[in-house]
């Protein structure tokens, strides 16, 4: 049994979310959530929540020990992003692109 969670529409660059989800995948749940609790980045704490939200679904949707979890996948889409014009020299403008991700999470028991 897996229980997920998603979190969509975050405005934060998918790059910077990968190496965050990418040191938690296949860690216990114990193991993942001691480790993003330390993490200084503001990225950390949002894949915190996600992680957290996954695991209350295992608990309460699927009555999975919280013990026994581990995150079986986690990975980044890109969502849409948002582009913005900045002046520049000359009367000139560059367009800044201002991107989101959508961060899914994915737990299941040991040995599944």
């Amino acid at each position: 049994m897996e229980a997920k969670a998603i979190a969509k529409y975050v405005r934060i660059s998918p790059f910077k979310v990968q190496r965050i989800v990418s040191m938690i995948r296949g860690r216990p749940v114990r193991e993942a959530q001691a480790m993003l609790r330390y993490m200084p980045s503001p990225t950390a704490q949002m894949v915190a929540k996600v992680l957290n939200s996954a695991v209350a679904n295992a608990e309460n949707n699927l009555e999975l020990d919280r013990e026994e979890l581990v995150v079986s996948r986690a990975f980044v889409d890109k969502g849409p992003s948002a582009k913005r014009v900045q002046a520049r020299a000359r009367g000139r403008a560059d367009v800044i692109t201002k991107r989101s991700s959508h961060v899914t999470v994915v737990v299941a028991e040991k040995g599944r």
